[in-house]
């Protein structure tokens, strides 16, 4: 039941559905029905310490090792469930939504990087999340939607554009909403029909995240490369705040814990009424140390200009 591959890394090239080998089912789980048996199974597969995952990233990425990857896959079929289940709503059978996730799990293991200070999971969510919504798209309908890029680009402007044009005063008609997205009026008129149909539930809200599917999928998203820089880049930052940090006296030192600390934020009249001074003594000190920051960031992080500061 479980649908990855122990060929790990082969599979993987190949975009293989085969099926991972089972551990061994007790009597008890043949009376169950079938995602009930997969998440049994799943079960009985450990989970990897963040010293574990990142040995066996290492050796994966050295060796190719088909066994390595099995146990990089094998480790996380939960991740891929939880998400799977999170857009149940969009697709009645799970068990589909999990055997494209596990593929996308599958090309995560692949393409890791294990120097990048960032766990598998993490990293992983993006291949399991993107595989998962193509797999809905194609298939949430009879009358799909259409892959083709103008019938993405049709699909994903629609409503926006009507929105708009509502906005400024118009009547989104066909023809206008036709020359806004630069697609014929006669494939307007064809998706109109399809989204009104019984099965537009790309549309409806989903409980769990509180976002429609069809906002997911219209929103251009980071690359798993790109989330793995901006957390790379967070890490350093952070290391940065400690070290500058050190540098303050001990007023200044209250008001940056006060302010710049991962617990709430203090308002100014806390920190005055703590400190000894006004309000608006604490906001200047504030600007002070943002500005003392930034230079003392930049100085050490050039690349975090416009980035997080």
């Amino acid at each position: 039941m479980v649908q990855a591959t122990k060929n790990g890394a082969e599979s993987v090239k190949k975009q293989n559905r085969t099926a991972l080998p089972v551990p061994q089912r007790s009597a008890a789980l043949t009376h169950l029905d079938p995602l009930q048996r997969y998440l049994s199974e799943v079960g009985q597969f450990g989970l990897l310490s963040p010293e574990e995952e990142h040995r066996l990233a290492v050796e994966f990425q050295r060796t190719q090792d088909p066994g390595v990857a099995y146990q990089l896959v094998t480790a996380n079929l939960r991740l891929v469930v939880k998400i799977a289940m999170e857009h149940r709503s969009y697709y009645q059978n799970v068990l589909d939504l999990i055997q494209e996730g596990n593929i996308g799990l599958m090309q995560a293991v692949k393409h890791f990087d294990p120097y990048r200070g960032v766990r598998l999971p993490s990293y992983a969510q993006w291949w399991i999340r993107a595989y998962i919504y193509k797999f809905i798209l194609e298939n949430f309908s009879l009358v799909k939607i259409g892959t083709t890029q103008a019938q993405r680009k049709l699909f994903f402007r629609l409503k926006k554009e009507q929105n708009r044009l509502l906005r400024e005063g118009f009547t989104p008609d066909s023809r206008l909403l036709a020359e806004r997205i630069d697609v014929s009026e006669k494939d307007v008129v064809e998706m109109q029909k399809r989204l009104a149909g019984p099965e537009s539930s790309l549309q409806a809200e989903n409980p769990s995240t509180g976002h429609t599917l069809e906002d997911i999928l219209a929103g251009p998203g980071d690359s798993p490369e790109t989330l793995v820089a901006d957390e790379d880049l967070r890490r350093r930052v952070r290391a940065v705040m400690n070290e500058f940090r050190a540098t303050l006296d001990e007023r200044e030192r209250l008001i940056w814990d006060a302010r710049f600390s991962d617990e709430d934020t203090q308002t100014f009249q806390t920190i005055g009424e703590s400190a000894g001074i006004t309000r608006q003594r604490v906001q200047q000190l504030d600007q002070r140390l943002r500005e003392r920051f930034r230079a003392f960031l930049l100085e050490r992080i050039p690349e975090a200009s416009g980035r997080l500061i």
